[in-house]
């Protein structure tokens, strides 16, 4: 155990699927070569008729087009040695068989089952129940991915049938954003910080945005969409998990339990979501997919106004905006603060012309964070100009040491720490504050490919204004070597 968790059989349901092979094969590889992987074997399983050899040939090809890092033969070797796979098609008792193989393979005396569900939502349950029938409950933790019900009632049954075969604690809801290493630095600048803590609360901030627009279609993915849409997929999922973190209380450890605890209090303290604060729209050419009804109604786009109602952050509202084929891809969250008087400046100045002071993180797997302000220009008079101070984890010694987010959380749930995974009692409360919107979502607006979305959205943060697209560069990468 001395990398931090017990020898595991990594169950991986799913194998073929297509995060399987952009995330999680190459993700494991990762683990393997940097040490993190040690005392493990991965039993593959799909309702693909394979055996293993044909399964590493396809890890091997995944591993080839989507590793981080360049691998040799003999790393290779070493990693494809503890691959197996067994189709779900042969029933429980063979993955049983295989599984057990792999822990006997492992030689320790106790080893724990790591079982990854990296199937469809309706998938979910069918395999659970495979799983206990298999006897692959003792000793198991088991990974799921979103989205985590539709709305109240559907999360707590769901919750409800899952608890029913596993304890919650052996639950890991997976939320790739909150592994990334920037939704982490969060935390540390919050907390570790003087300067800071002390300002992150309604006297000193204006109000804060969480922006996710992805350059992506929905090409592959239309017949799941007609089923959720942008809020249910995003926003419960990912964007209120992120703004937890900005708007919860200092914990009293960084430990599991009193993270959850702060996070399921800020979710407790949101107003419910009105439709008059939220806009929905859907992408031109959207309805021409295959499987997307004329007339369908579901969004590719949505923002929100959210209200926090606690002494913190009353009065402040939280902007959140994320939707498909937009302008840009980008993970922004910013933090505007309230800007001072400007009587003692003369007119022509300059000062108030670029908005607020901005606290800016980028959520990317590259971790960057920017905070802008007014300086004055050099020369005659009192010009002021905005600035910006920068910081990006590229220009440190360690930033060859990043985990993707996915190679993060697959340790995490080895090791049992469940910091960055979403408990059932918070995805109901989420589910909860979400209902006026569900029974009575506002009209849907459309907008153009390639656009930042419908109109509607500049209303819906008057005066302010969305910050991106940015008026400014990030820094590059090591700019004197370029």
């Amino acid at each position: 155990m001395e990398n931090g968790h017990a020898p595991h059989v990594i169950v991986l349901v799913g194998a073929t699927g297509d995060l399987a092979r952009r995330k999680l094969l190459p993700g494991l590889l990762r683990l393997d070569q940097v040490g993190l992987l040690t005392d493990c074997r991965i039993v593959g399983t799909s309702l693909d008729d394979l055996d293993t050899a044909a399964f590493v040939e396809f890890a091997h090809k995944a591993c080839e087009e989507f590793a981080q890092e360049e691998f040799d033969d003999e790393t290779w070797a070493g990693f494809a040695a503890g691959l197996s796979y067994v189709p779900q098609g042969t029933g429980p008792e063979a993955l049983a068989k295989a599984v057990h193989e792999a822990a006997a393979d492992l030689g320790a005396d106790e080893v724990r089952f790591l079982h990854y569900l990296s199937v469809p939502p309706k998938a979910a349950l069918d395999v659970v129940h495979q799983l206990a029938e298999a006897g692959l409950v003792e000793r198991a933790r088991i990974i799921m991915e979103k989205p985590f019900g539709t709305d109240y009632d559907s999360a707590v049954a769901l919750n409800s049938a899952l608890h029913e075969v596993f304890a919650e604690e052996q639950i890991f809801r997976i939320d790739h954003f909150l592994g990334k290493e920037a939704a982490q630095n969060i935390l540390a600048f919050r907390f570790a910080n003087g300067l800071f803590e002390p300002i992150w609360n309604r006297n000193f901030i204006d109000h804060v945005q969480i922006d996710v627009p992805e350059t992506l279609g929905l090409e592959t993915r239309a017949a799941f969409y007609e089923a959720t849409g942008a809020y249910r997929d995003m926003v419960v999922t990912h964007l209120f998990q992120v703004l937890a973190f900005m708007a919860m209380e200092p914990p009293t450890s960084l430990a599991p339990d009193p993270i959850s605890a702060e996070k399921i209090k800020v979710f407790s303290s949101m107003r419910p979501i009105q439709p008059e604060h939220v806009v929905r729209g859907q992408y031109v050419g959207y309805r021409e997919l295959p499987g997307v009804p004329d007339d369908s109604d579901v969004e590719t786009f949505v923002a929100l106004r959210v209200e926090i109602d606690n002494w913190r952050w009353a009065g402040v509202p939280f902007y959140l905006r994320t939707g498909k084929r937009m302008a840009e891809g980008a993970r922004i969250i910013s933090i505007a603060f309230k800007e001072p008087p400007r009587s003692m400046f003369p007119p022509g100045s300059g000062v108030g012309t670029k908005g607020p002071d901005h606290l800016t993180f980028d959520l990317a797997d590259q971790s960057r964070m920017s905070l802008s302000f007014y300086g004055k220009k050099p020369g005659p008079g009192m010009k002021l100009e905005k600035l910006s101070m920068q910081f990006a984890l590229h220009d440190t010694a360690d930033s060859g040491k990043v985990l993707e987010a996915y190679e993060r959380l697959v340790l995490d749930a080895m090791k049992g720490d469940r910091t960055l995974f979403t408990l059932a009692d918070g995805i109901e409360q989420l589910w909860k504050v979400s209902a006026p919107l569900l029974s009575d979502p506002p009209p849907l607006r459309t907008y153009p490919v390639d656009s930042w979305g419908p109109n509607a959205v500049h209303q819906l943060v008057a005066p302010s204004a969305w910050r991106l697209p940015f008026e400014r560069e990030w820094r590059r990468p090591n700019p004197s070597a370029e």
